[in-house]
Formats: structure tokens, C-alpha cells, sequence
């Protein structure tokens, strides 16, 4: 077997409720607005994040595929700090698919071996055929939301007759409902727009709605409403850039807060530590 490393410092990691397992996390969201990734097939693109951690970009927009650990990995008992991004992850572990919804506050859990998809905000709930707020900061199995032997049949091609390591194209392909539908592109400009900051009362007057229904749209799309989003992705901002080595009072000024006061304060609450030693993990 091969040993695990030290991958908690990357934060790959998701923690499932509904069982006694661990889900892995991502590194970084899909950037809204970014072109359309190669297919995830066997000339896929692969990114090496570290020795444990692989991203593998696919021609769906707004997916990445990844592969956390090698097989018969537990993670040691070391843990990571599980941050919100938005994203929704689909994932397999040991025989089990399991979807990873929206978060709004961070948790610490513990590392393993999984191969997952991972989708930009607002993607995953027509593909799964479910309301992201139905998943917000949860973690279940895919057959509690597609009951039946339909998701065991799933599960076990998924394996692939016992496969070790399934390649993500194969998670995506068996997690996508027979009866999806079609992404809103109305919801990727609502993204787009508060990732660059912009209010939410504009946001909804750029794609047309007004705020209710910008609201229970984005509840259904993102997990809760649109403030929380801007919120998430204000956050996601200001970790880049202070990771970047920006100072933190510009990183405020540049990720659209009112003053370094503000950063902090949301900071932590969101993540439950200072930006300061989010920086330093």
C-alpha cells in the first residue's frame, strides 16, 4: 500500500454525515466564466496538486474531475479545515457514491482515498435532478436521493467490476439523472455577476428577476439565497488574494469588503479562524 503523506495541509476534504466515512474536499472552485474544460477521458488533462491530489479537467463547464489518496488510504487520523465554496461535489469511496452539497460555514474532518466530480455553483442541482437547499450542508448517499436498484446498478459500474481507482468521467456519467435538465445559463450570469462584486439588486436587475425571484431561484441553484453566495464567494476572493501575499487591507478593499474589519469579521464567521491563520495552513 502506498502511504498516505501528509495531504491534510491542502484542505481536499468534505466530512460525511451520513455515514461513519470522511468526504474529501477541493482545492478551488471552477472561476466563473472560465471556458469549458477538455472531456475527461484517457487524454485528459492532469494537474498534480501534490503527490496525493490530482485535478483532471473536463469539457463540461464548470465540472473538474479529481483523485484524492491512493487505495486502502485512511487518513491516518490527521484532519483538515473544510471551508465554503458553493460547490457541489458527487463522489465515490469504497463501493459508495455520495453527493457533498453547498456549505455555509466551515468543519474540520479527517482524509482518505476518493475520485469525485466537482461542480461551480449552480450546476450540479439540475444534473442530479435535485434543490441544492435540499443538500445544503449535508452529505448523503446517492441512493437516498435515487432510491431503488437503479443506484446500485449505478454503484457497481461505477466500480467497474472492481476497479480500484475509477477515472471521474465514469462518476459523472452514472450521476447525472436520466431526466436532467439543462443548466440555467441565467444562473452562470448570476454568479458571474457577484463574483465581480456587484450587489445583489443589481445582480437581479442585470438577468431580469426581482429579488424574490432571484431568491428562490438561487435557493434551488446555489443552496440559499443570493447574499449568502456573495458572501461565500467574497470570502473565496479574499482567501486568493491573501494567499497571494496581497496585505490584507487591500485584499478587503480588493475582494469588495467595506474595511479590514469587515474581512475579519467574516472571515470568522464563515471559517471559524482568523484570515491570518487560514493563510498560514
Amino acid at each position: 500500500m502506498r502511504p498516505c503523506g501528509s495531504v491534510c495541509q491542502h484542505r481536499h476534504f468534505r466530512h460525511a454525515a451520513c455515514g461513519t466515512q470522511p468526504l474529501p474536499w477541493r482545492t478551488t472552485a471552477p472561476e466563473p466564466g472560465a471556458p469549458p474544460h477538455e472531456h475527461l477521458s484517457a487524454r485528459r488533462k492532469i494537474h498534480s496538486v501534490s503527490p496525493e491530489y490530482e485535478e483532471r479537467t473536463s469539457r463540461l463547464p464548470g465540472a473538474i474531475g479529481w483523485v484524492q489518496g491512493a487505495p486502502g488510504c485512511t487518513g491516518g487520523g490527521e484532519t483538515t479545515t473544510v471551508l465554503p465554496d458553493g460547490c457541489i461535489d458527487l463522489l465515490w469511496t469504497a463501493g459508495r457514491l455520495l453527493v457533498s452539497g453547498p456549505d455555509t460555514s466551515a468543519y474540520s474532518t479527517h482524509r482518505g482515498f476518493w475520485v469525485g466530480v466537482r461542480f461551480s455553483p449552480g450546476i450540479a442541482p439540475a444534473l442530479l435532478g435535485i434543490p441544492a437547499h435540499e443538500l445544503r450542508d449535508q452529505r448523503v448517499d446517492l441512493a437516498d436521493l435515487w432510491p431503488g436498484a437503479g443506484t446500485r446498478r449505478l454503484t457497481e459500474r461505477v466500480d467497474g467490476g472492481g476497479r480500484t481507482r475509477p477515472p471521474p468521467s465514469r462518476i459523472w456519467h452514472c450521476g447525472v439523472a436520466a431526466d436532467a435538465e439543462p443548466v440555467d445559463p441565467l444562473l452562470r450570469a448570476v454568479v458571474v455577476s457577484l463574483e465581480a462584486g456587484r450587489s445583489v439588486t443589481a445582480t437581479a436587475d442585470s438577468v431580469g428577476l426581482g429579488a424574490r425571484q432571484l431568491h428562490r431561484r438561487s435557493l434551488a441553484a446555489f443552496g440559499y439565497g443570493p447574499k449568502t453566495l456573495a458572501r461565500v464567494l467574497r470570502m473565496q476572493r479574499a482567501l486568493r488574494l491573501a494567499r497571494a501575499g496581497v496585505p490584507f487591507a487591500e485584499t478587503a478593499t480588493l475582494a469588495g469588503f467595506a474595511d479590514q474589519a469587515h474581512l475579519a469579521r467574516d472571515v470568522r464567521e464563515m471559517a471559524g479562524s482568523s484570515l491570518s491563520e487560514l493563510v498560514e495552513r
